[in-house]
């Protein structure tokens, strides 16, 4: 795969993505490796494909761990976090990756607490392994980001409200990390094909992808995504703390209307 990221670039420096043994987070992890980063993967119960994923990094010459958590989990965030602390000492780059909410039988505050109450934790545990000049990224959808004035789809509904109750909760913290010199930047893209949300959404709304292509004329593949995630991670942190990635004419016209 081409790195969107100088090789090299980021030797010596370590980067935790979560849930990343798969999709977006695992491009984003590879690109961070080609460049030189430790990595840290995290994975929630896949742990072969996420032990696949560091043996390919280590045999291109890299550094990785595969660290199992429970984002939900309290417990299970500190402890993923002691693990990258013993394998690499800190942590420099922090990617708030994982998120969900469209799976069944999780129970009806799921979304919630994946979605916002694990991300502030995550972040809250991660910040304390960084130090002057760590970036935090956090991932997220138009549909989730403009939220509060586009609406979407019904079946997403939910976990866009919650997505958007957790960047905005993150974005509280913006002064405490800016304090510790961490930077923080937002990353919303329009649907990604070949995602597990795009593929759930699918189910419970045949045609919606299709729709929302011929809509935006084009739509990002995971690859493409996570090279804007990854790229995020190094560049000036955007005055508004927001990288919006894609065509986003659809939400701001529907906002000013």
């Amino acid at each position: 795969m081409n790195t969107p990221l100088q090789p090299g670039s980021l030797a010596g420096k370590t980067a935790l993505v979560t849930g990343s043994s798969r999709g977006i987070g695992a491009d984003t992890v590879k690109y961070f490796a080609a460049a030189g980063a430790n990595v840290v993967i995290n994975y929630r119960a896949k742990a072969p494909r996420a032990e696949k994923l560091v043996a390919e990094i280590e045999a291109a010459g890299g550094q990785a761990i595969a660290v199992g958590a429970d984002l939900t989990d309290p417990s299970s965030v500190a402890a993923m976090m002691d693990a990258a602390r013993e394998r690499f000492g800190s942590l420099d780059i922090l990617v708030l990756n994982a998120s969900g909410g469209m799976e069944s039988g999780m129970g009806d505050d799921y979304a919630l607490k994946l979605n916002r109450d694990a991300q502030v934790n995550v972040l809250t545990h991660g910040a304390e392994l960084m130090g002057p000049g760590g970036r935090v990224v956090f991932v997220t959808s138009h549909q989730a980001h403009f939220i509060r004035t586009v609406p979407t789809m019904p079946e997403y509904e939910a976990v866009a409200l919650s997505k958007r109750a957790g960047e905005d909760a993150l974005r509280d913290l913006i002064p405490t990390l800016e304090a510790k010199g961490i930077g923080f930047t937002v990353v919303s893209g329009d649907m990604i094909e070949g995602t597990i949300t795009a593929t759930l959404l699918e189910r419970a709304a045949p045609g919606a992808i299709d729709a929302r292509k011929e809509a935006a004329g084009k739509l990002y593949n995971v690859s493409e995504f996570a090279a804007e995630v990854a790229q995020a991670a190094v560049d000036p942190v955007p005055a508004d703390n927001t990288r919006l990635v894609g065509d986003v004419s659809y939400f701001t016209e529907f906002s000013a209307e």
